[in-house]
């Protein structure tokens, strides 16, 4: 039988602007107990090249660099079943969502929610969003690439095109 793993606290500062929502670490994150540890993961190379810090720092020292930037780094999901670290092998009935009506209340600067990937967009919509309270039920959303190693049909230059959208949500706001 599969036991539930629990993903990671939120980092967020009260003053953040941007959330960005994985779907639930991969086993190698869960390993590190790190976001995103994955080497092929692009994520981190992405943030640097948008928030303008080295991918290679110490792992704390990225986390404060996007807090730094106004940005709050999540999951939708608190916990749930899955064999391996594919999105796809989530099963969907054994997901709890985390707390995001406290999150929203504890960070009420938030404008908008970035997804990383389709999976992280289809349980926030699913599982939270019918929960939510207004104005956090209208917040902005949008679902970026997944920076996933195991979405590898684009390139992280094109990744990196379209994840820049979070660059213009930053300075429009």
């Amino acid at each position: 039988m599969l036991m539930h793993t629990t993903g990671f606290a939120c980092s967020a500062d009260a003053d953040a602007r941007l959330l960005i929502l994985g779907s639930m670490p991969g086993r190698k994150s869960l390993m590190e107990a790190q976001y995103y540890a994955h080497p092929g993961n692009t994520f981190w190379p992405i943030m640097g090249e948008l928030f303008d810090f080295d991918a290679a720092l110490d792992y704390q020292q990225r986390l404060a660099c996007l807090r730094q930037a106004g940005v709050a780094l999540w999951d939708v999901a608190y916990s749930c079943q899955r064999p391996g670290s594919l999105d796809a092998s989530i099963n969907m009935q054994t997901v709890i969502a985390n707390d995001f009506t406290g999150f929203f209340q504890a960070q009420p600067q938030i404008q908008a929610v970035f997804f990383n990937g389709r999976k992280a967009a289809e349980l926030y919509c699913r599982l939270v969003v019918p929960a939510l309270p207004e104005p956090w039920k209208s917040l902005a959303c949008m679902t970026l690439p997944s920076t996933s190693p195991a979405h590898a049909s684009l390139r992280m230059a094109d990744k990196l095109k379209q994840w820049m959208q979070i660059r213009s949500a930053m300075h429009a706001r």
